[in-house]
């Protein structure tokens, strides 16, 4: 069962796709994140999520979010991904313990071996403000993001 709204988000760490260790605690009083948790890079649908992020990251860097894209995939394999898609915002490796951090969200698939599409956006305290989860193969809206926002950043988003 995935966290409610209103939860904290538990923290984490984990590395980028340069292997930098990245705690989400570190964003705490500073700026909101959204975590978008995806299935596996290289894919389809997931790549294509990606790139409307990647086309719309003005939307997070103008509003001062931290976006934070999760797989169980290697440091390296994301690095791959990253470079070759053009992504300029962090991707983080679930990769050991397996899917570790996207059990603790409770978006883990058990059969797959990897997150189903959850995103949580979380206010500068901690709190999960919003969440969307979507079924397999159906891509999250860009417009579910804009509205989200909305929720921690209620005086920039337009």
């Amino acid at each position: 069962m995935a966290l409610e709204i209103d939860t904290h988000a538990p923290d984490f760490e984990l590395p980028n796709q340069f292997g930098e260790h990245i705690r989400l605690s570190e964003f705490r009083g500073k700026k909101p994140v959204v975590l978008v948790f995806f299935p596996l890079a290289f894919t389809g649908v997931c790549t294509g999520e990606l790139c409307a992020l990647r086309d719309n990251l003005e939307l997070f860097q103008q509003n001062g979010v931290e976006l934070i894209g999760i797989s169980v995939d290697s440091k390296a394999s994301l690095r791959a991904f990253a470079e070759q898609e053009g992504y300029d915002f962090t991707l983080l490796a679930d990769f050991w313990p397996h899917g570790g951090v996207s059990k603790e969200y409770g978006v883990f698939v058990e059969e797959k071996g990897f997150a189903t599409r959850a995103t949580f956006v979380i206010d500068t305290e901690g709190v999960i403000r919003a969440r969307f989860i979507n079924a397999p193969g159906e891509p999250r809206d860009i417009a579910e993001y804009r509205t989200a926002l909305k929720l921690v950043t209620p005086a920039r988003v337009g």
